[in-house]
């Protein structure tokens, strides 16, 4: 919110969604969603498999995005899982995230769920 507030750009997906339209449609136009926003915000990394073809169009995303913009993205999986949901360009990708990053562990109870043990 304080990035839309200062006028940033901001885009907001899941993972899941982006990486299904890299992975069957991908395009000037596609890739521009993810490229031109000053502020880009991946959801939920890992709940799906990521498909070797979305999975190095996901690369080229970060690459151009490296140093350039931001991104946040959110994950219940840790770094060392992410090889098996991204194959190959894992280390490339982790290398370019993590470079310039803050990264917040967050461990606990799901969020969602704290009202069913009341």
């Amino acid at each position: 919110m304080c990035a839309i507030e200062a006028g940033k750009s901001v885009y907001f997906t899941q993972m899941a969604k982006m990486t299904h339209e890299l992975g069957h449609s991908p395009s000037a136009r596609i890739l521009s969603k993810y490229l031109k926003p000053k502020l880009l915000i991946l959801d939920e990394i890992g709940y799906r498999n990521v498909d070797p073809r979305a999975g190095a169009l996901f690369f080229d995303v970060i690459s151009e995005r490296y140093e350039r913009s931001s991104i946040i993205v959110t994950s219940n999986k840790s770094f060392g899982d992410w090889g098996d949901l991204f194959g190959d360009p894992v280390l490339a990708i982790l290398d370019r995230m993590l470079h310039h990053s803050t990264v917040i562990n967050i461990k606990g109870n799901s969020y969602r769920l704290k009202d069913r043990a009341k």
